[in-house]
């Protein structure tokens, strides 16, 4: 982790109602920091169904009317049929880098076996026209979405032959598109992914037990099983990360790293945190037998897997301890701590506080912390998004201080290019730098004041930026 650098990705969930900021311009990061957007396979590309992708856990999750909003991912943005003009767009606003990740079900529809080569066509064509373009290609191969039919085999990531198949899948997609990708993040959000997916079941496959779950879940134990999901994804990371080094490294020159939600916690009192090369001995002692363990060979596996790690900034929380709670309990229990977004709101239980306020200083001190140890929701359908503009402005500018003081930090990523399918809202809630109409079926985009804002910023010289007033 020493070594890592510290990239980071922000996702637009949270305005931060900031006046206009100026004084830094693009010249003021270092010449290998690169600027630029984000989508991801389920969200952007629709298609759900065509040129033989297989069914991933999303598609059956939202046939079963589990959002909000009973919308689905069989559309989205149509980024299947899109991804010209929209790489397009991106050239047009000056982005530097473009993240996109890989639907496993699309490129083998069984999880295992045969490559679609549909499937492979589509990601080469994606590649090749961002590299024509001189963009940084960064590609996730996990976003959240594995194949139904290994979750129907053997629950997905509740098994340990997770680990063989991810990592057969992995070895076609670095043989088959690494000579052109300069960075590969193994998976998004492993947290967010057990937490949701197998405690509270709100993200596919909607896996939890009462009283815990968000929703009334048919299966699932929110007590045991997001630990053995969470443990199984570390294990496939290490393999995975093994095998690009041994395998592929060398010769194409690439990094690999995980992508993860990290928020700084502003403590009420004092406390002090222990560190290990294990699970934390609280860990341990608070979930006991819950909680799988690593043998020898594989604490050894995990060790130094990490080329770099892509940070998620979202929001800040206060905590404080709590009384282990008696009985039953599930992760959030086990944490014993109350969260709330400032020090004088209620406290919360909840993973993430339904009201919070951006904190770009936040973010600095994540950054500096890594370094150091090893608004409330924007929903902005218009395209005057001023909110998003003086959000983005203010992450910029944290990256920014933090880099002065020292953090390797080397990238920004907008979340996300365009409007996409939400994972916790469907289509009721936009982070694009780009609208998109879904009342229209042709999906057109328009650039957002964010955008031209990002566009004018990667286009300065050394005078300070204000909005545009147009």
């Amino acid at each position: 982790m020493a070594a890592a650098a510290a990239f980071f990705c922000a996702l637009l969930f949270i305005s931060v109602q900031h006046g206009v900021l100026g004084g830094y311009t693009r010249n003021d990061f270092p010449a290998d920091f690169v600027f630029g957007a984000a989508t991801s396979a389920y969200q952007y590309e629709g298609a759900a169904a065509e040129d033989g992708r297989g069914a991933s856990i999303w598609d059956t999750f939202t046939h079963a009317g589990k959002m909000k909003d009973k919308s689905t991912g069989d559309v989205a943005s149509d980024g299947y049929h899109k991804y010209k003009g929209d790489v397009k767009l991106m050239t047009e606003t000056g982005l530097e880098a473009y993240r996109f990740s890989i639907s496993w079900s699309r490129l083998i529809p069984s999880g295992r076996g045969a490559v679609n080569q549909q499937g492979l066509k589509y990601y080469n064509n994606i590649i090749d026209e961002l590299t024509k373009r001189g963009f940084q290609v960064h590609v996730m191969l996990y976003h959240l979405d594995l194949p139904q039919a290994l979750e129907d085999e053997y629950a997905g990531w509740l098994s340990p032959r997770i680990v063989e198949d991810f990592t057969a899948y992995a070895d076609v997609c670095f043989r088959e598109f690494g000579d052109r990708v300069s960075h590969w993040t193994i998976l998004a959000e492993p947290n967010v992914a057990a937490l949701g997916g197998y405690d509270t079941g709100e993200f596919a496959p909607g896996r939890c037990s009462d009283p815990f779950g968000v929703t009334k879940c048919t299966v699932g134990n929110s007590s045991v099983e997001p630990y053995v999901a969470a443990h199984n994804m570390i294990l496939t990371h290490a393999t995975v990360v093994r095998l690009y080094r041994e395998k592929y490294q060398t010769l194409q020159k690439g990094i690999v790293g995980i992508n993860t939600p990290l928020r700084i916690c502003k403590q009420l009192k004092d406390t002090r945190i222990s560190r290990t090369d294990d699970y934390p001995q609280v860990m341990k002692k608070t979930i006991g037998s819950r909680l799988p363990s690593f043998s020898k060979v594989q604490t050894e596996l995990v060790k130094g897997t990490l080329d770099f790690i892509g940070v998620n900034h979202y929001f800040s929380l206060y905590v404080s301890d709590l009384p282990l709670a008696k009985g039953v309990r599930d992760f959030i229990a086990d944490r014993s701590v109350s969260c709330r977004a400032s020090k004088t709101d209620p406290s919360s239980g909840q993973q993430a506080p339904t009201q919070s306020m951006g904190d770009p200083h936040g973010l600095q001190l994540m950054l500096q912390h890594l370094k150091e140890s090893y608004g409330k929701a924007s929903s902005n359908d218009s395209l005057d998004d001023t909110d998003r503009v003086d959000y983005i402005k203010g992450y910029i500018e944290g990256v920014l201080n933090a880099t002065r003081n020292g953090v390797n930090a080397r990238g920004y990523f907008a979340w996300s290019f365009v409007d996409m399918f939400e994972l916790l809202s469907g289509y009721q809630t936009r982070y694009g730098l780009y609208r998109v109409d879904f009342n229209d079926a042709a999906l057109p985009r328009r650039a957002k004041r964010s955008a031209r804002w990002y566009r004018d910023f990667l286009k300065s010289k050394r005078q300070p930026l204000q909005i545009a007033q147009q």
